[in-house]
């Protein structure tokens, strides 16, 4: 069943959004967000690697030397409907299409039909999530980009459940895609020629 965009036309041809997404919910409320609403939600969204669009995606890139030592670990952000992805960069910074690190290497697929309010609930929620950390000092082991992702689905209440940093890192080393054998190459082999050079090392001095 395909689902109405909720756009009206007003004055001359402008466009608003209606109430399809109950912003009291959320934690800011009278807040008119920018979001866009071109496909419904039971429409697939386009990922296109080349142009770095992730639509309702949640990303990931290495960090220098903390994913060569654990490459597990990594930096996050989540993507709008447009696939414009918004991270917590730093102390009172969420960039916008430009992630902290450098450009995505892994990414995961989610679906707007589980978010409240679906399309609307989604950028509706990262919207808020990107303006709530603006306020928010970076902390790496409590309060970092995986927080910022966890608080996004929350707010649109993602397959009904509340999320936190532990949550979101554990679902998307489950479920998490490279974009590519070179971004795998790009995060593993780091990792790699330090694990090789401490055996060679340790095969010649202790072995």
């Amino acid at each position: 069943m395909r689902r109405e965009s909720g756009i009206s036309k007003v004055d001359g041809g402008l466009t608003k959004m209606e109430n399809s997404v109950d912003y009291h919910s959320f934690d800011r409320t009278n807040v008119n967000s920018s979001v866009a609403i071109d496909c419904p939600d039971d429409m697939a969204p386009v990922i296109d690697h080349k142009l770095l669009r992730y639509p309702f995606c949640v990303v990931w890139t290495p960090i220098p030397f903390l994913t060569w030592l654990i490459p597990i670990i990594g930096h996050m952000g989540i993507a709008t409907s447009k696939g414009i992805i918004r991270d917590f960069a730093g102390p009172y910074v969420v960039s916008e299409d430009r992630m902290a690190f450098g450009n995505p290497t892994k990414y995961w697929e989610l679906t707007p039909v589980k978010a409240k309010g679906g399309t609307a609930g989604w950028d509706s929620a990262v919207y808020y999530a990107s303006e709530e950390y603006k306020t928010r000092m970076h902390n790496l082991c409590c309060d970092n980009c995986h927080s910022h992702v966890a608080y996004a689905l929350t707010l649109m209440n993602y397959d009904d459940s509340k999320w936190n940093m532990v949550k979101i890192w554990f679902m998307f080393l489950i479920h998490g895609k490279y974009i590519s054998y070179g971004a795998w190459i790009k995060t593993w082999l780091p990792f790699l020629v330090i694990v090789a050079v401490f055996l060679t090392l340790y095969a010649i001095f202790w072995h």
